[in-house]
């Protein structure tokens, strides 16, 4: 009997052990991220500004808001060291701090729109004419579709960011062989591709979806990025990552409002991006234009319905 007491209390005394031991590691990672945060927040507070800012274009008008859900207008650019830089992805990130959601919307560059003081032309036209200014009017007119900041991403740091999140590599299903116009060939199959084969992964489109399939590759892609992006070991390398954010992202968005948007990510665990492609399917007509070539002729009050389901409010206003 007094054996059998004795070794129930050993059990019992292994037990604590354990929680104790548990708890401890919870400790130390609780008072890691905080440190973590701590030297971000720092950071930030002695360079109080805005990241880099485009030159030789309009000011940017989007008005700021930082209580309720905002709109990110997402840009790929592919300058090349021209004066009229092109933009290869036109994307809105829609927050809800309220939900802890993200929301993605990629808008096709081959959209007949009108542009202000620029007549018909495709969507990515306003980027070229006017930079992101002009492209958030374009957007507000066509979409009524509100925008308050916009990033526009270099490609080059595209590849950087990738390789410093995830140094393994992002493992995709590639569908079939893929060369040419990406700088890169990507063999069929399942791969861990790299940041600059994963560039010509997001950006090829020489098939038979064309833009069709890109946009599909870049909206998947963006939602295993974000995965990476709010685990344990990626909050490591957050000084890192501001860096190249600094270096290869042009912006009007403040550190402060990146950083209290991935606070609030890690901490929140916000669910998976949700995801809409405009036009959608039945709300458009591929037509030849004589003077812009192969354009979509978009049903616009069908794609604004489809915006405001899909945000759940009425931040998309009916055209009149």
């Amino acid at each position: 009997m007094q054996d059998l007491t004795q070794t129930i209390r050993n059990r019992k005394r292994v037990r604590w052990r354990r929680v104790f031991g548990v708890l401890l590691l919870l400790s130390i990672l609780i008072v890691g991220l905080f440190q973590i945060f701590q030297y971000i927040e720092g950071s930030i507070k002695s360079v109080n500004q805005p990241l880099k800012k485009v030159e030789g274009k309009q000011p940017f008008q989007g008005e700021k808001n930082k209580l309720d859900a905002i709109n990110v207008l997402l840009l790929g650019s592919d300058s090349r060291g021209e004066k009229q830089a092109r933009t290869d992805t036109i994307m809105v990130a829609h927050y809800d701090p309220q939900t802890h959601k993200i929301k993605l919307i990629s808008l096709m560059r081959d959209m007949l729109v009108s542009v202000p003081e620029h007549g018909q032309q495709k969507l990515n036209a306003a980027y070229s004419f006017g930079g992101p200014e002009l492209l958030r009017e374009t957007i507000k007119e066509n979409f009524s579709l509100d925008i308050h900041y916009f990033a526009i991403v270099d490609f080059k740091g595209f590849e950087k960011s990738v390789d410093l999140l995830v140094p393994n590599g992002i493992e995709v299903d590639v569908p079939y062989e893929m060369s040419y116009g990406i700088d890169t060939t990507i063999e069929k199959g399942k791969q861990q591709l790299h940041g600059k084969e994963l560039l010509g992964y997001v950006r090829f489109r020489h098939d038979r979806l064309s833009d069709f399939g890109r946009i599909q590759r870049q909206q998947e892609v963006i939602s295993k990025l974000k995965e990476e992006a709010i685990s344990l070991h990626s909050v490591i390398k957050l000084p890192k990552l501001l860096g190249l954010i600094n270096k290869y992202i042009e912006t009007n968005m403040d550190r402060s409002t990146l950083l209290t948007i991935g606070k609030d990510m890690l901490t929140k665990k916000s669910n998976n991006i949700e995801t809409i492609r405009v036009p959608e399917d039945g709300s458009f007509e591929n037509k030849r234009d004589e003077e812009l070539g192969d354009v979509l002729e978009v049903d616009f009050d069908k794609n604004i319905e489809a915006l405001n389901r899909f945000l759940g409010e009425k931040s998309v206003a009916q055209n009149e």
